[in-house]
């Protein structure tokens, strides 16, 4: 899944800070995090709690390496999805004719076209067509031809054993229904019966006993969030307006791939995982990513089925930005927020991942990652490409996603990345900046307002000495805007899941531009105390007339 390739990715970051012969024992020893930690079938691991970094790091490589034909056979496999990488299937390119209700069902077709129940063109409802798009017979392999690693696993290239196992899987969800059938369904019957049992069936290898007992785990992770309508209010989810997180970590859906899939581009290069605990808390970033999976995402593959029909793999094609990725950001509070999106994803939602493509890849990333990919699930390791330079990854991602889809800042011709960020902004604003302080005694920084803006300040917190702030005109002296403002957390600073505290610092009125601000702080700490950390978030609004 995508949540496991980027807690892989900021492992291989943090083999980085490591000397060479460390990082060599390491690599040899297996004493990395390793996303086969989160496997519901080898017990799951604590996320939160101070000794998180220790049970990461005892995870031992004799626990990955794929299923059935142990370490030898993954890479083998692994190493064929490479050579033939260039050469693989589009998603969902099976023939329209193959697909075709009529084709495998023709009796049931005239006698529902007869029952006037059928569309125009002879078809059932459009849910009946999901659910008896393939009949028994046409689950197993169809061709002769040896399967395509990436292919494995789906209707239409079954065995004889994976098809007894599919049926044998079908009849428990019917039988069991409730919750449990809702959790394999997880994007809604749209998805079609076949389409959405091999996916779970994928994700532990046909073994069917695995697979019950993943459906069992994932119907309990999902039975809190699910209390809730997995938290349809984004803002109510992480306790801030989603767009300040988001210029924390920048995320975001933007078009979709020439396969129908929707494309998702998240660049970790730019996360501050400071910045986001100064505006929410684990807990928070749990329930937003339930939000954005049955929100966002469920809502993003219905309406491509819905435009498309013959659209049938609920997956997502990734770019992951590497650009500006540095060792500092790959601290064990970024692990624990990237754990905490793994275990979600791995378990609920799985193979929904169709290809990464990983951009902007630092020197050393190349070589560890041709170590490190041994220990994740070869299939998922084969869908994973790695590209440094722009001339490169730009000319792979035209070969996966029109222009016309595609933004214009990895390029293609659609609008930027930050243009779709700001149309999440709140209604008016017209831009953000978010500034990052650690104040041990002073701190200030200046900031322009264009002749056409006007601007409130915010601060967020988790400091519990706390500073008092003031706001100035820098262009003329002795003018103050602002003067003393205490901003200072209230609550327990080591309780990640309390929410930090925020104060408007221009809460009398907004100022007005053009003008240069310096916005100062003064700690209210003694000078031998240690740094505490705000976020300074500036809006700007179209000016009032």
């Amino acid at each position: 899944c995508f949540g496991c390739v980027v807690f892989a990715i900021f492992c291989i970051a943090w083999l980085g800070t490591l000397p060479p012969t460390m990082r060599v024992k390491t690599l040899l020893t297996g004493r990395i995090p390793s996303t086969r930690s989160l496997s519901p079938t080898r017990g799951r691991r604590g996320t939160t709690s101070s000794s998180s970094k220790k049970t990461m790091t005892t995870v031992t490589k004799s626990n990955g390496g794929g299923s059935g034909g142990g370490e030898s056979a993954g890479t083998a496999t692994v190493e064929a999805v490479t050579d033939h990488m260039t050469k693989m299937q589009a998603a969902g390119s099976w023939d329209t004719e193959e697909l075709t209700y009529e084709k495998h069902h023709p009796e049931e077709a005239a006698a529902a076209a007869a029952a006037g129940g059928a569309s125009k063109d002879g078809r059932p409802s459009l849910e009946e067509h999901h659910r008896g798009m393939f009949s028994i017979p046409r689950l197993h392999k169809q061709h002769k031809e040896k399967t395509h690693p990436l292919d494995w696993g789906y209707p239409g290239e079954l065995s004889k054993d994976e098809v007894a196992c599919y049926i044998k899987f079908r009849d428990e969800v019917e039988k069991r229904g409730d919750d449990f059938r809702k959790t394999v369904y997880s994007f809604g019957e749209i998805e079609g019966e076949a389409w959405a049992l091999t996916r779970w069936l994928r994700a532990r290898k046909f073994v069917y006993d695995d697979v019950i007992k993943m459906v069992e785990e994932a119907t309990e992770c999902r039975r809190e969030p699910g209390r809730h309508n997995f938290y349809p209010d984004p803002q109510e989810a992480l306790g801030v307006d989603p767009f300040v997180y988001i210029q924390q970590y920048p995320q975001l859906y933007s078009g979709n791939a020439k396969s129908g899939c929707p494309l998702f581009i998240s660049k970790p290069g730019k996360l501050s995982v400071d910045g986001m605990e100064c505006i929410t808390t684990l807990d928070g970033i749990y329930r937003y990513h339930w939000h954005v999976m049955m929100h966002d995402y469920a809502n993003r593959l219905v309406a491509n089925k819905k435009k498309n029909p013959e659209f049938t793999r609920f997956q997502c094609v990734c770019v992951l930005d590497l650009d500006g990725l540095s060792a500092a950001q790959v601290t064990q509070r970024a692990l624990n927020i990237i754990q905490k999106q793994t275990e979600i994803d791995s378990l609920c939602f799985p193979e929904t991942m169709e290809r990464m493509i990983v951009v902007n890849v630092p020197r050393f990333f190349a070589l560890t990652w041709r170590l490190i990919k041994g220990w994740i699930d070869p299939r998922t390791a084969g869908k994973v490409e790695l590209i440094s330079t722009r001339k490169h990854w730009e000319a792979r991602l035209k070969e996966l996603v029109d222009l016309d889809q595609l933004p214009s800042d990895y390029g293609g011709k659609a609008e930027d990345t930050e243009a779709t960020l700001m149309k999440t902004a709140p209604g008016g604003m017209v831009r953000q900046i978010t500034d990052l302080w650690h104040v041990r005694t002073h701190h200030a920084h200046t900031f322009e307002i264009g002749p056409s803006e006007e601007v409130e300040v915010v601060v967020y917190t988790r400091g519990t000495s706390g500073s008092t702030f003031s706001v100035m005109d820098k262009d003329h002296k002795g003018k103050v805007f602002v003067k003393g403002v205490d901003v200072k957390h209230t609550g327990n600073p080591t309780d990640e899941n309390e929410p930090p505290t925020n104060v408007t610092i221009t809460s009398e009125s907004r100022i007005a531009g053009p003008s240069h601000i310096k916005v100062k702080a003064d700690s209210k700490s003694g000078r031998f105390a240690g740094s505490e950390t705000y976020l300074v978030v500036l809006n700007y609004y179209p000016k009032s007339s």
